[in-house]
């Protein structure tokens, strides 16, 4: 076949240009005057040869080899090396995140621990929870491996929190505003919010934070205003301030008992049996305790902003200046002395030195304590 035949012509060629290379060779070697021939045949060069080929091919073998090792090696060096990378931004990232956990978490308890000042400094215990107050946020212990998302829902929570707290206030402030405005008073003058003005003499730690919270701050702005009209509202007279049944004069214009002629009564008169208990119509320091002209055995107790409740014609002084009272605390018994005709309590609410109707503050006021769930006083 040709191409068998074509195959072989090259081997042919090929083996007799090998062979050519590989000859017999004889080498002539002197020594001592004797010669010597020695006969290298072309098959052992050619035996040395192919030898020397597979000692060169194992050698290059060899250094592939190792050269290849060296490679993987360097490469598995590499891959190490970006593990060791990868870990280590996973630890640094977990560090932050552990880092970022505990932030928020030393933030909300900040946050908690403010609420809780606010709401028990200034409303007390909390009202029972309902659909428009929720219960306090933080119901189980908080640690740093508490996961990113129940943080999250905590704050979230919290703030829900702390809005309905700020409605509560405001709603309660509106009620103590309303109850100021019915008895004829400007809220403004029963509780002056002078913070600004008072700044040179404030102080105290400063426990931040650790981030702005408009919230909160409203939150607070609304407690203060609550509590300034609330202690403003507890110093409007609103206990009676005897137990008598009959108001033997009214406020406003009669007839003298004296002289008979028209005269102004700047009070009310309470008829009582002598000797019965006088009490304080709202919490106050007592500023005046002796004997006036016209009134008798006096007692007058100052409750701030100007006003004050006189109680008149005592039989006895029960009360010192200078002495805190409160609603319902006994400063005297009924009497007769003053320009009096009977036993009987004469009342007085002064604004400014000025006598005002004390009805309107004893019948509508003690309501609204008891609406706003201040108990009896």
């Amino acid at each position: 076949m040709p191409s068998v035949s074509f195959k072989a012509a090259r081997w042919r060629h090929a083996h007799a240009r090998l062979s050519g290379l590989f000859t017999d060779r004889e080498f002539f070697m002197r020594n001592d005057g004797q010669v010597r021939f020695i006969r290298i045949s072309a098959r052992l060069q050619m035996r040395v040869a192919i030898a020397l080929a597979l000692a060169l091919l194992v050698w290059l073998g060899t250094m592939v080899t190792l050269l290849a090792g060296q490679v993987l090696s360097a490469q598995r060096a590499a891959a190490l090396h970006q593990r060791e990378a990868a870990l280590a931004q996973a630890e640094r990232s977990a560090n932050h995140a552990r880092q970022s956990v505990a932030g928020t978490l030393q933030d909300l308890e900040r946050r908690q621990d403010m609420i809780e000042t606010l709401v028990r400094g200034q409303l007390g215990d909390l009202p029972p929870a309902d659909g428009a107050t929720p219960p306090p946020p933080a119901a189980k212990p908080l640690s740093f491996n508490t996961p990113a998302t129940t943080l999250d829902m905590l704050a979230r929570r919290q703030n829900a929190f702390v809005a309905a707290l700020t409605h509560y206030a405001d709603a309660r402030s509106a009620q103590a505003d309303a109850a100021i405005r019915r008895v004829g008073l400007n809220p403004a003058q029963v509780a002056p919010l002078r913070l600004a003005a008072n700044r040179a003499a404030m102080g105290g730690p400063f426990i931040a934070l650790g981030r702005d919270d408009p919230a909160l701050a409203r939150l607070g702005q609304s407690m203060t205003r609550l509590s300034a009209l609330e202690q403003g509202l507890a110093r409007l007279p609103h206990a009676l301030p005897a137990d008598a049944d009959t108001i033997s004069s009214g406020f406003g214009y009669r007839s003298d008992p004296f002289t008979g002629g028209g005269a102004f009564h700047p009070g009310l008169d309470f008829k009582g049996p002598s000797g019965a208990p006088i009490f304080a119509a709202a919490q106050g320091v007592v500023s005046f305790a002796g004997v006036r002209s016209g009134y008798g055995n006096c007692v007058e107790v100052d409750h701030g902003q100007g006003l004050v409740t006189r109680y008149a014609h005592m039989s006895r002084i029960e009360a010192r200046p200078g002495e805190r009272v409160g609603p319902g605390v006994e400063i005297g018994k009924i009497g007769s002395t003053g320009r009096s005709t009977g036993p009987h309590l004469h009342f007085e609410v002064r604004i400014a030195d000025r006598p005002v109707d004390p009805r309107p503050f004893l019948e509508t006021l003690p309501d609204v304590f008891k609406e706003a769930g201040h108990g009896d006083h």
